[in-house]
C-alpha cells in the first residue's frame, strides 16, 4: 500500500499550490467520457523512484468563533488519523499566529512524522524574516515558494525519508479472491458484508457514515477462498465538512488498490447518483474488476420491464462502465446475494487470463484489416506486433508506426474486439501503443 502524505495548514497559506507541485510527476487519469469527472484532492505522486498518494485537505474556515477550534481539530485530527507523513504548512509573509501554534499543538500529540513548512518565502532573503517560527518549539522548518517550486525538493527528500523500507511481500501460496465493498454511506455495504458472511461481522446503523475503517474478513464458498473488505462510505460534501470527505475518499482508495474485485452497491430507490459515478470511477482509473450491485431491489414496485429499464439507466450514467455486469439484490433479505460469487468468480477469471500471442495478433489483425486506423502524415498508420505484458487489469502492448496518431475512438475500437474476440468482456483491459521497430516485424495493416 502506498504512504499517504497530508498537506494541512490554514485556508490561502499554499496548500493547493503545493499540491499541484508535489502530484505533477503523476498526474491522474482523464478519460473523455460522460460522468468520469471527478473533483481532485488527492492525487498520486512520486520522488525518487518512492510512489506515495498526497492529499490536499481544505483548511478551516472560521465561519464564527465558536466553530474554530471544532473545525481546527477535525482537519488536524484527520490528517493525523489517516496520513503516514504530514507536512504543516505556514504562512511566511503573514507570520506565526494563534491559529498555527494551535494546529502545531495538536500534530505534536501525535506519533506521525510533519514536516513544518514556511511558504511564500520567494527569495532567500526572507529567509531571515522566518525565526518567528521557531516559537513553535521546533528543531527544524523548511522555507519554500510553491508557485515557484523552491525548496520542493528539500521537502521531498524528508517526506520520503518518513516512508517504512519496502519489504517483500509474504507469499500466499493459496490463491485468494480480494473483494472490496464500495459505495455511498447508507446504501447497504455492511448489510450485505453481513448477509455473505452469516453473522454480524460489521455494525449495521441506518445513520450514514457509520464504518469508519475498513474491515477485511476472509472467508471461503464453495470450496474457494475469499477476502472481503468492508468500507467507509464516501459522504456528500453538501452534508458533511470537505476534510472528513477527503479522507473517506483517502480510506476507499487505499482498500480499491488491494483489491482485486470492486462490488459498487447502488441504492435501487436512489438510483444511479454523482457520488455514485465520482465512486466507481476510482475503482475504474485503477483498473479494478467491477461488478455493479443494485441493492433494496425488494423495495421497488416492479412489472417485466423494469429491470431492463433500470440496467439501462445505470449504464447510461457509468458509461465508462459499461463493460461491467450488473446484478440486483436485497441484502435485508439475502434474495440473490449468493448469486454475486458467480460474477465474481467470472470476472475474476478474466481479470487473471493470459492469452497467447499468436491468438492475440490473430484477432487483432482481422480487426484492423476491417477498420484500419486514420492514416498519418498521408501514410497508413500500420500496426507490428501485439503482445499481453500483464494480468489484473489485463494490458497488452501494440507496436504501432506513430502511436501519437491513434486517436481515443480508435483505441476505444480495439479495446471493444479484444473484449470480444478474446473473453476480456467483463472487465478493464490496458492498450499501451509503443512505436514499432521496423527491422523486426512486418506490418500487418
Amino acid at each position: 500500500m502506498k504512504p499517504i502524505v497530508a498537506i494541512v495548514g490554514r485556508p490561502n497559506v499554499g496548500k493547493s499550490t503545493l499540491f499541484n507541485r508535489l502530484s505533477q510527476t503523476n498526474k491522474a487519469i482523464v478519460i473523455d467520457e460522460p460522468g468520469a469527472t471527478r473533483d481532485r484532492n488527492y492525487s498520486e505522486a512520486e520522488w525518487k523512484g518512492c510512489l506515495f498518494t498526497v492529499i490536499d485537505t481544505g483548511g478551516f474556515e472560521p465561519a464564527s468563533i465558536e466553530r474554530i477550534l471544532i473545525q481546527m481539530r477535525e482537519q488536524t485530527m484527520l490528517a493525523v488519523e489517516e496520513a503516514s507523513v504530514i507536512i504543516f504548512i505556514m504562512d511566511g509573509r503573514e507570520g506565526l499566529i494563534a491559529s498555527d501554534i494551535e494546529i502545531a499543538a495538536i500534530l505534536r500529540m501525535s506519533r506521525k512524522p510533519v514536516i513544518y513548512a514556511v511558504n511564500k518565502i520567494d527569495s532567500p532573503k526572507q529567509d531571515h524574516e522566518t525565526s518567528d517560527f521557531y516559537r513553535l518549539g521546533i528543531e527544524r522548518f523548511h522555507t519554500l515558494s510553491a508557485q515557484h517550486g523552491l525548496g520542493i525538493g528539500d521537502i521531498l527528500d524528508e517526506v520520503v525519508s518518513h516512508f517504512p523500507a519496502v519489504e517483500a511481500e509474504e507469499v500466499d501460496t493459496e490463491e485468494r479472491v480480494r473483494i472490496a465493498v464500495i459505495g455511498r454511506p447508507n446504501v447497504g455495504k455492511s448489510s450485505l458484508v453481513n448477509k455473505i458472511l452469516g453473522y454480524d461481522r460489521t455494525i449495521v446503523n441506518p445513520v450514514p457514515g457509520t464504518t469508519r475503517d475498513a474491515i477485511d474478513t476472509p472467508f471461503e464458498l464453495n470450496g474457494r477462498s475469499y477476502l472481503l473488505v468492508d468500507t467507509a462510505g464516501i459522504r456528500r460534501k453538501s452534508r458533511i465538512s470537505q476534510t472528513l470527505e477527503k479522507y473517506t475518499v483517502v480510506d476507499a482508495i487505499k482498500t480499491i488498490e488491494r483489491s482485486d474485485v470492486a462490488l459498487m452497491v447502488i441504492d435501487a430507490e436512489d438510483g444511479v447518483t454523482e457520488q455514485d459515478t465520482k465512486i466507481a470511477g476510482l475503482a475504474f482509473e485503477r483498473g479494478i474488476a467491477t461488478i455493479v450491485v443494485i441493492n433494496k431491489w425488494d423495495l421497488l414496485t416492479k412489472d417485466d420491464s423494469t429491470i431492463g429499464i433500470y440496467v439501462n439507466q445505470v449504464k447510461d450514467r457509468l458509461k465508462y462502465l459499461d463493460f461491467a455486469p450488473i446484478t440486483t439484490i436485497s441484502a435485508l433479505t439475502g434474495q440473490r446475494v449468493t448469486k454475486i460469487f458467480d460474477l465474481i468468480d467470472l470476472v475474476y477469471s478474466q481479470y487473471t487470463l493470459r492469452v497467447s500471442t499468436s491468438k492475440l495478433n490473430d484477432s487483432l489483425r482481422e480487426c484492423i484489416e476491417r477498420q484500419p486506423p486514420s492514416r498519418h502524415s498521408g501514410k497508413p498508420n500500420k500496426f507490428s506486433f501485439a503482445t499481453q505484458i500483464s494480468t489484473k487489469p489485463p494490458t497488452f502492448v501494440l507496436f504501432v508506426r506513430e502511436p501519437k496518431a491513434i486517436h481515443f475512438s480508435y483505441e476505444r475500437y480495439l479495446e471493444n474486439r479484444i473484449r470480444e474476440s478474446l473473453g476480456f468482456d467483463s472487465v478493464p483491459i490496458r492498450l499501451i501503443f509503443r512505436q514499432k521497430d521496423r527491422s523486426k516485424r512486418p506490418a500487418y495493416s
